[in-house]
């Protein structure tokens, strides 16, 4: 059989948050450059633009 690199699935999620929480402490604060033309891009996928109108108070 296949070794995978993590010992189990929450491990990844592990991994997941971990690096979720440094990257918020990062961007905390801070506007994303080019934001209009990533929020034009995300919108082009359907499942994208609709977790934009639910979340995003300027859409």
């Amino acid at each position: 059989s296949r070794k995978a690199a993590f010992p189990n699935e929450d491990a990844v999620f592990k991994i997941f948050y971990l690096r979720i929480q440094e990257l918020y402490k990062k961007w905390k604060g801070r506007h994303v450059a080019n934001w209009a033309m990533v929020r034009n891009q995300l919108l082009m996928d359907d499942r994208m633009s609709q977790l934009m109108q639910q979340y995003d108070v300027a859409y």
